[in-house]
């Protein structure tokens, strides 16, 4: 997405426990998740002397009032996909921007909701095999060529369903972008 907006970009691991980190409002976890992992990649990345800035994100799935993030078993992936056809994915999401030249930071949340249609066995039996899902918040994952014709409904943006909404990073590295920093 970011190579859509014309940014280039470096993508860093920041290696934390996400598993961690608890919150009980999706809103709140999504935010401590891209906050941490922002705080890891900053002590591995130190001062710089020229503009840079650091973007992480985090996302859950809401459903039924519950956080979905990754399944973690076979089971779990299959109740999460197989429900999406009865009641709507709401995507949470949080973006951090870092001005490392500044040291300001700039944060956003991100919402989306996607309704489907019923999502038949075979496809979940698909998805499960393929074995992306297991590294996507609630499994979700709308942009695959089986699941695409399911879905009937969005509210937001289609990015911001997959993970990382481009007009909330574009408004954040702007703003970091006219931070000039103090001499």
């Amino acid at each position: 997405m970011l190579e859509e907006l014309g940014v280039p970009f470096e993508v860093l691991d920041p290696d934390i426990d996400e598993k961690a980190i608890r919150k009980d409002s999706p809103e709140d976890l999504v935010m401590a998740l891209a906050h941490a992992k922002a705080d890891a990649l900053l002590e591995r990345l130190g001062p710089v002397d020229e503009p840079l800035y650091l973007v992480t994100a985090d996302q859950v799935v809401v459903y039924n009032d519950t956080i979905r993030e990754k399944p973690t078993s076979e089971a779990e992936a299959r109740e999460f996909i197989s429900g999406y056809s009865k009641a709507p994915a709401k995507r949470v999401g949080a973006i951090v921007v870092n001005n490392l030249g500044t040291g300001k930071t700039y944060q956003s949340l991100d919402y989306a909701e996607v309704r489907f249609q019923p999502i038949p066995e075979n496809v979940i039996d698909v998805l499960i095999k393929e074995g992306t899902v297991y590294k996507i918040a609630g499994g979700l994952m709308v942009e695959h060529e089986l699941v695409q014709p399911l879905v009937t409904e969005v509210y937001g943006t289609m990015d911001s369903i997959i993970g990382l909404g481009k007009h909330v990073v574009a408004k954040l590295l702007l703003e970091a972008a006219s931070d000039v920093q103090e001499s």
